[in-house]
């Protein structure tokens, strides 16, 4: 088998691209924007003094902005029948709306040193559920009741800033206070709500956005400074950023009931295929078609910022382009790979009849490498050129994009086996959009690397481009650009296992199924982990059925170490994880993870048995209670959370108990 992933690459020649969508006509692509940003009306605050100004530091401001949650009617477009399905979806709008996908959240962009007030109005019908409801936490509800968590902000997670233990119901008005601290990583981050019974429904509606720290800090001796700074166009380059909110939108319609008391019916086909009527406006009224195998029996197609296989636009073959890319979805992995389209240009979207054939015939040419250079928003401490981009529910990843030459270039989602699925269903490939990159005006001969040294030149303070330059040229190393330092050795474990568990109701009799962790579905209240400031843990993670990515909240970790049942490390740069043998060919998504830094990660069953996943974390600077969940986020409103506290030290080294 050919190896599917080149890592380390010191030469790179490839290019750039922009995003596109079609006009509300088929088969007519037009550009895509970006998400809208959110309006922030900022504040000066106290003014920074010379030796602050001297030392790089940012400014601070307190900035402000609104978050409205409305039910919003929109359009998707739909390649199982070639025409555009009406959808009424639940969304965040600010004071920018764009009129081609108005329910795609904008995008938050906020500097370190700031403070964020954040209000967040919800506008969403009553709920009688968020009141009253009988049936246990565990059981979805309250489905209009919403709250806000910064996924992956390292900031407080308690009071009004970053706590995702309150409900904000219909009709309530709430103020977030988020301290965004001086030293905070820049990064690509995320926002979503995450009420306890409601997130998957609301996140699956396309209740997400990106939330981009910007940095502008200059690395020095003694500090590393933000990517961001080599990113920067000037007159004699231009760097292109896209940002790109994957999501799966589960709509569905319903039947109208034919008799008091009886409740509407998901359309679907005998196979499980959504079924929506011309004059049917498509919507995600329940947790219907969410289990196992439901996403791809539905037919729904992966989104980019709102649009079904979007034509990327604007690009131009030899110009670096930084994709921000963000995995806001439920219920699919994403496995992104892009090559060269042959034979006829595609002129609009494929319908989902020639999909296959298309894949199979003409997107077979030559491949482009994405070249990461974060992970889960935290830069890498060098680039890593991949074939295969791997996104679990909650990845983000920053690549740098390079097209060689003009034409059109397929974006797809490849194969996978079942153990690599969120849907634990082995997948075909899917293509999810089209780059059309226009020719430059000579021969592209400049490579990544070359440029991004050309840029060092201009946008790095003179006594630290040496230094930099240098780290380029020797692989291209991004150690003056990584925002936390390996971790050492710890003999504190921290142990946890995801179960999927059926049992007989003692009451009911009736089977009941268990979402756990280490044993037990979430309680409200109780403190299944109470660790100590200052410490550095490591944590070993496992799944006793199917797989499920660890996404906690506050402090990210570095990975460790990701063992195949087989004892067989498959995180190394050169590594194969073949142990799955359902598909002929290895899953790519572990390798070249040992040493990154993430929160989020895939813990992976595969044919039954487990992988163990083993990082480290340090409890850094904040107190207070927070959680650790699946980012299947069906599987978290059903029980596969944790409530975690981290607490100061005693005097002998354990946990303070505050008052005795």
């Amino acid at each position: 088998m050919p190896d599917l992933i080149l890592r380390r690459a010191v030469s790179l020649a490839l290019t750039g691209v922009a995003l596109c969508s079609f006009v509300l006509q088929a088969a007519q692509p037009r550009p895509l924007q970006d998400p809208p940003l959110l309006d922030i009306k900022r504040a000066l605050l106290a003014p920074l003094t010379k030796a602050q100004q001297q030392a790089g530091a940012p400014q601070p401001d307190e900035a402000s902005l609104n978050w409205d949650v409305v039910f919003t009617p929109s359009q998707l477009w739909n390649p199982n029948t070639n025409s555009w399905d009406k959808v009424n979806l639940r969304s965040y709008q600010g004071s920018k709306i764009d009129p081609k996908a108005p329910f795609v959240a904008p995008t938050l962009r906020v500097f370190p040193g700031e403070t964020i007030r954040a209000t967040l109005n919800n506008k969403l019908p009553a709920d009688p559920s968020c009141i009253s409801h009988e049936k246990g936490v565990n059981v979805p509800h309250c489905f209009n009741g919403t709250n806000m968590h910064t996924h992956g902000l390292w900031i407080n997670p308690a009071g009004n800033s970053d706590n995702v233990l309150i409900s904000i119901d219909p009709t309530v008005s709430f103020q977030y206070e988020y301290n965004i601290p001086a030293d905070h990583p820049a990064g690509t981050f995320w926002y979503h709500p995450h009420r306890h019974g409601s997130t998957a429904i609301q996140v699956a509606s396309g209740m997400a956005g990106a939330l981009i720290i910007q940095g502008t800090r200059q690395p020095t001796k003694d500090r590393t400074g933000d990517i961001d700074l080599l990113l920067t166009s000037s007159a004699n380059q231009t760097f292109k950023e896209r940002t790109m909110v994957f999501q799966q939108i589960q709509y569905g319609c319903y039947t109208k009931p034919t008799k008091p008391g009886e409740k509407p019916k998901l359309k679907m086909d005998p196979n499980g295929a959504y079924i929506c009527d011309p004059t049917d406006v498509g919507e995600i009224r329940d947790y219907a078609g969410f289990g196992p195998g439901g996403w791809s029996k539905s037919g729904r197609y992966t989104s980019i910022n709102g649009a079904v296989q979007p034509f990327f636009a604007d690009a131009k073959a030899g110009q670096v382009e930084r994709w921000r890319m963000v995995h806001a979805g439920v219920r699919d992995s994403i496995n992104l790979k892009v090559v060269k389209l042959t034979g006829q240009p595609l002129q609009g979207p494929v319908s989902a009849a020639d999909e296959q054939k298309l894949l199979q015939k003409s997107c077979t040419g030559a491949l482009v490498p994405q070249h990461q250079i974060a992970a889960d928003g935290l830069t890498l401490s060098e680039i890593d050129s991949t074939e295969v981009t791997v996104f679990q529910p909650g990845y983000r990843w920053d690549t740098l994009m390079m097209f060689p030459e003009g034409g059109q270039y397929c974006v797809i989602d490849d194969a996978a086996a079942a153990s690599a699925n969120v849907d634990q269903t082995p997948s075909e490939p899917q293509l999810l959009g089209i780059v059309q990159v226009a020719n430059s005006a000579g021969p592209v001969t400049s490579t990544i690397g070359q440029q991004l040294i050309q840029s060092a030149k201009v946008n790095i303070s003179p006594d630290m481009q040496n230094a930099v330059i240098s780290d380029l040229q020797a692989g291209l190393k991004l150690s003056h650009f990584v925002p936390h330092q390996d971790l050492p050795e710890t003999p504190n474990k921290q142990h946890l296992e995801f179960n999927i568990e059926t049992v007989v109701d003692s009451e009911t009799k009736e089977k009941v199924t268990l979402f756990e962790i280490d044993g037990e579905p979430y309680k409200p209240g109780r403190i299944d982990r109470d660790l100590i400031l200052g410490n550095t843990d490591e944590w070993i993670l496992t799944s006793k059925l199917a797989s499920h990515p660890f996404h906690i909240h506050v402090n990210p970790f570095q990975v460790v170490a990701v063992l195949d049942p087989n004892g067989k490390d498959v995180s190394g740069d050169d590594a194969v994880d073949d142990f799955d043998t359902s598909k002929k060919f290895p899953d790519p998504q572990y390798r070249g993870l040992k040493g990154k830094w993430k929160d989020t990660l895939w813990v992976k069953n595969a044919m039954g048995k487990s992988y163990t996943v083993i990082v480290r974390t340090k409890y850094q600077r904040y107190i207070g209670d927070f959680v650790l969940h699946c980012h299947i986020l069906d599987h978290e409103d059903q029980g596969m959370m944790q409530n975690v506290r981290i607490s100061l030290p005693s005097a002998t080294g354990g946990v303070s108990k505050g008052h005795h």
